[in-house]
This record gives C-alpha cells, sequence and structure tokens, in this order.
C-alpha cells in the first residue's frame, strides 16, 4: 500500500513566473464555462426556454430539473474526487487525466449549441457531463498549487488563479455580449443567439488551457509502492487511511467541515443567481448577462487584493469576513425590491465570491502535507462538490415545494454560511499549517 507521500522532483527548478502564469490560465479557461455557461447564460435559458412554458414542463420543474443535473454531476465527482487525487499522486499524472476531463468538459460545451426549446434531456445530459468534467479537472489543476508556490505566498499565488480565472469570464462574456447585440440587431432571438454563445464558450476554453498544457511541469514523482496495483482499490484504501488520520491534521478536516456547509450557499449563489434574478427581479436576459459582467470585475479585483490582505492577517480571518458578506448579501437579496439595491448586492456577493474562493483554495494548500496535495485537494473536492449537490438542490425543491418562491430560496443559502462561519472559527491556522510542516517527519507514525 502506498503511503501517498511521494517526493517532487529534485533535479527541477522551482516554478517561474512564467510557470505560475500558465497555472494560473487554466482559471482563466475553465471560468469562461462557469461564467457563461452555469452562471450568466445558459443556466437561466434552461430554465426559461429549454424547460419553460413551452416545453410542456409543469411551471417550476424546470428549475428543478437544472438544480437536479447540477447535484447528481457534484455527486458523481464526490464519488471520484478522492480516489482520482490519489491515483494522480500516485502516478504523477495529474496532466493527463487534467487534458481528458478539458476535453470532455469543452465537447460538451459545444454539444449545447444543439439544444432548443423542448431539448431538455439531452440539455442535462450534456450538462451534467460538462459539469463532472469542468469539476474534475478544476480539482486537478489545484493539485499544483503546493507544487509551484512556496507556502509563505501559496496566498497571493491562489489569489492570482482566482483574479486571472474572472478575467477569463470577464472576456468571454464580453465577446459573448458583443455578438449577442449584433445578433439582437439582427432580429434574432435567445433561441437563436444563445447556443452561439455555448462555441464561443468551449473555443475559449480550449485556447485558454493551451498554456497550461504547454509550460506547466509535472514536479511530483511516481509511487513506486503503486505500481501493479489496482488503481480504484488503491485509491480507495489511501482514502480510508486519510479519514482514519484525521486527527493528525485536525484544523484541516474541521477547515473542509466549515467548507462544506457554506460552499452550499456559494454553490447556490453562483448556479442560480440569473434564474433569481430573472424570476424574483424581473431581470431580462441582457439585464442577466450585464449584472454578471459587472460582478465577475468586482470579483477579481476582490480576488486579486485579497491575497496581499490573507497573507498578512491570515486566510481564516480574511475568510470569516467573507462569509458574513455573504451573509448580508443573501439576507439582503430576500426584502431587496429595488433593481438599484440588487445592483449594489450582486457586486457585494462579487467581493466575497473572490475571497472566500481564493482563501478556501489557500487554506488547503497551506494544511496538505507535503507530497500528499493530490490526496487532500481530493477532499477539497470532495467537500465543494458536495455541497454543489445540496445547495442548488435545496434552492430548487424550496421553489418547487413553495409555488416558485424564489425569495425563500435564496435566503435559506445564508444558513450555510452562518453555519460555515461558526465551524471556520475553530479553526487554528498556525496549528494546521504546523501539522502539515511536520508530516514527512512523522509518516513512519503515521502509517504504523
Amino acid at each position: 500500500m502506498t503511503d501517498g507521500t511521494h517526493v517532487i522532483k529534485q533535479d527541477m527548478k522551482p516554478a517561474g513566473k512564467g510557470e505560475i502564469l500558465s497555472w494560473a490560465m487554466y482559471d482563466f479557461a475553465n471560468s469562461a464555462y462557469t461564467t457563461v455557461v452555469t452562471t450568466a447564460i445558459f443556466n437561466a435559458f434552461f430554465v426559461d426556454v429549454i424547460a419553460g412554458s413551452q416545453s410542456g414542463l409543469k411551471p417550476g420543474l424546470g428549475t428543478f430539473l437544472l438544480t437536479l443535473s447540477i447535484s447528481i454531476s457534484s455527486l458523481a465527482i464526490v464519488g471520484t474526487a478522492p480516489i482520482l487525487g490519489t491515483i494522480a499522486d500516485a502516478h504523477a499524472n495529474k496532466k493527463k487525466l487534467l487534458a481528458f476531463a478539458t476535453v470532455l468538459c469543452v465537447a460538451c460545451t459545444a454539444g449545447l449549441y444543439t439544444t432548443s426549446t423542448g431539448d431538455y434531456v439531452l440539455a442535462l445530459i450534456l450538462l451534467t457531463l460538462a459539469n463532472l468534467a469542468y469539476g474534475t479537472a478544476e480539482d486537478l489543476v489545484a493539485a499544483f498549487l503546493p507544487e509551484i508556490a512556496e507556502r509563505q505566498n501559496m496566498g497571493r499565488v491562489s489569489a492570482f488563479g482566482w483574479a486571472i480565472g474572472y478575467l477569463g469570464g470577464l472576456s468571454t462574456l464580453g465577446v459573448c455580449i458583443l455578438y449577442i447585440n449584433w445578433a439582437k440587431h439582427m432580429g434574432q432571438t435567445a433561441v437563436a443567439y444563445v447556443p452561439i454563445t455555448m462555441l464561443i464558450t468551449a473555443a475559449f476554453y480550449t485556447i485558454g488551457a493551451l498554456p497550461t498544457f504547454l509550460v506547466l511541469k509535472e514536479r511530483a514523482m511516481p509511487d513506486p509502492a503503486a505500481v501493479g496495483k489496482n488503481p480504484i482499490q488503491l485509491g480507495f484504501d489511501r482514502l480510508k487511511r486519510t479519514i482514519d488520520h484525521a486527527k493528525h491534521y485536525g484544523d484541516l478536516f474541521r477547515f473542509l467541515i466549515s467548507l462544506l456547509a457554506f460552499s452550499c450557499g456559494t454553490a447556490t449563489v453562483i448556479s442560480l443567481a440569473t434564474v433569481f434574478a430573472q424570476q424574483a427581479m424581473g431581470f431580462t436576459v441582457e439585464d442577466c448577462i450585464k449584472m454578471i459582467f459587472v460582478v465577475n470585475i468586482t470579483a477579481a479585483a476582490g480576488a486579486f487584493s485579497i491575497g496581499f490582505i490573507q497573507d498578512k492577517i491570515g486566510s481564516v480571518r480574511t475568510l470569516s469576513v467573507a462569509l458574513i458578506l455573504w451573509m448580508v448579501a443573501t439576507t439582503g437579496a430576500y426584502f431587496c425590491t429595488d433593481r438599484g439595491w440588487f445592483w449594489a448586492l450582486a457586486n457585494l456577493i462579487g467581493v466575497a465570491m473572490g475571497a472566500s474562493g481564493s482563501c478556501g483554495r489557500a487554506l488547503v494548500g497551506l494544511f496538505s502535507p507535503p507530497g500528499r496535495s493530490g490526496e487532500f485537494f481530493g477532499l477539497w473536492g470532495l467537500a465543494v462538490k458536495l455541497a454543489t449537490a445540496i445547495g442548488p438542490l435545496t434552492f430548487g425543491l424550496v421553489t418547487y415545494f413553495t409555488n416558485n418562491n424564489y425569495r425563500l430560496a435564496i435566503l435559506s443559502s445564508s444558513v450555510f454560511f452562518l453555519i460555515g462561519l461558526f465551524i471556520l472559527l475553530t479553526v487554528n491556522e498556525e496549528r494546521g499549517k504546523k501539522a502539515a510542516h511536520e508530516a514527512i517527519s512523522n509518516s513512519e507514525e503515521l502509517m504504523s
């Protein structure tokens, strides 16, 4: 049985600015997908058009089916992320797995071009597969962070990637806006121009990801103890041992529980913001796209600046402030009826989103024992994707059983942020970093 503590290649130079940029470019690439498909355009298009009133479905069922698709894909990742992370560590093949997941996500995104009114079954299949591939790739690229960043600047590097990601989302959405404006000028409707935005997104994802595969190096060495062993069995064995050793990394696992709680809220808002804006605030497709465009600017600024803050005052304190902002924004959305105030709340969410995303990824890197990044980022992926399965589906169930009360549904997400904050306050950042630093010297004890 492999112990999961393989080492980094000694003959490789530390990552330079170019290689760090190539890693961050994957955030640029996959943000095209999250911004256009799961946030700004396609999710709302699915509810309003593909599974809307002309599809023959019962009113409100489209929102439930969308959240069910998100839940299914997320649960699939929950079952595979720790295993794939462990396999990536054991065989040092994160880039190969990342390439496969990238191709699948791009292909399914392009496939959404073929969907229109009433094609909800095909759209759900493609969306579920795309979400599965996206989530898998997100976990794999995050596992490179401890290899390219020193522990003292991991927060800044993580924030840099997060900020570049928002720029990628902005760039893709900006091109989509230009195309939509042209299409509308030509007399086209959403049924005609939204599918084209899926092809634009697939192209941005492909081009943006190329630097990652061309420049980023795989620094980890394969684990010789894994040779000849069943990778699935190996993954389950290592996952079991990781959980068994939870007491040795108590702050990491407490943080993962906190992450699970508050990510239920973040996943809900990110996935269903435009659905809420359309159904509760009366926003049009164009209004939603403009809102998400502006929010991405706010989030990029928040993610970029927060890296310097968290390296000075600590990631836990910074994240605590971000969760309070999330609670204020989602509670405010419940009461808000004025579009101007809703725009202000949306930008507050942007700041909170950039901060919580960057801090969360950095904390996992800081608390992960050296050489086991894939394994512990697999647990990070498990927590986030389990939250993505719970949060949006909770939103869908609330709307379905309350006759489409979208305000009550968005308010329910505040509870997740409150629970996450309470658990986060029990995390000791310095103790967590010390436990990770001492992991190698204690490896023999952990294996006994």
